[in-house]
């Protein structure tokens, strides 16, 4: 039998874990939600999908925050890269949809 202090502590955590989850998927929404208007604006100019200077500079933007925060900066970027891929992803296929190009 598992002690009842320890028992709430973890569900505290627990609950705490999930408020986060739930933060992040709507954080997550929001963003893109953004990244598509940005998508839409880049098909009507004529813009590539990819940006990689602006890649670059977000990679090494959340690095120092994920170092500045505790987090390990090497997750952080794999993160991150897995987000940009998909945003580049929904990018061409907006500019698919506006008839421009659907390479990066």
């Amino acid at each position: 039998m598992v002690d009842p202090e320890i028992k709430a502590k973890l569900s505290s955590y627990r609950q705490s874990i999930d408020n986060i989850d739930a933060a992040l998927v709507h954080m997550l929404a929001e963003r893109f939600r953004c990244t598509k208007e940005v998508g839409v604006l880049k098909a009507q100019y004529d813009l590539p999908p990819a940006d990689p200077a602006r890649e670059e500079y977000q990679i090494e933007r959340l690095r120092r925050l994920a170092d500045d925060a505790h987090l390990d900066p090497d997750f952080a970027e794999k993160f991150l890269n897995f987000v940009i891929k998909e945003v580049i992803r929904h990018h061409e296929a907006i500019a698919a949809e506006h008839g421009g190009k659907e390479t990066a």
